[in-house]
């Protein structure tokens, strides 16, 4: 069977998105690989195995075009509200914090927050589906 190791992200910023992952999730540096035109990093922390790679093209000035198909990734924490408090007070991006029901009970809480490239990450509130 597959195990999911990573999802890859390209930023123009190596610090300043180390920067936002450490202060939003607790990701931190686990392994950064130079090569010729390029940089790989990857970030993790003691929740899970998974992992998020930062890709940095040396040549890259320009912000990527992140297009009409990039989704998010998601993440669960034990207490969405206070999280929504605590990265509004550090200044980050997020959005309204938000329930979703489904048939006519609760199914997520939960909110987005946006890193220096653009990228969307939704924090949802564990329980349920979201364990």
């Amino acid at each position: 069977m597959a195990k999911m190791v990573h999802s890859m992200i390209r930023v123009l910023d190596e610090a300043r998105s180390v920067e936002f992952y450490d202060k939003a999730f607790g990701l931190n540096v686990a392994d950064r690989r130079p090569f010729d035109g390029f940089t790989l990093i990857y970030l993790s922390n003691l929740e899970t195995g998974f992992e998020l790679e930062l890709t940095v093209n040396a040549d890259r000035s320009e912000p990527y075009n992140l297009g009409d198909g990039y989704g998010h990734l998601a993440v669960t924490v034990e207490d969405v509200e206070a999280e929504h408090k605590r990265f509004s007070e550090l200044g980050l991006t997020v959005g309204k914090l938000a329930d979703m029901p489904h048939e006519g009970r609760p199914f997520a809480k939960f909110f987005f927050v946006t890193d220096p490239d653009g990228y969307r990450t939704e924090v949802i509130q564990r329980g349920g589906r979201f364990t």
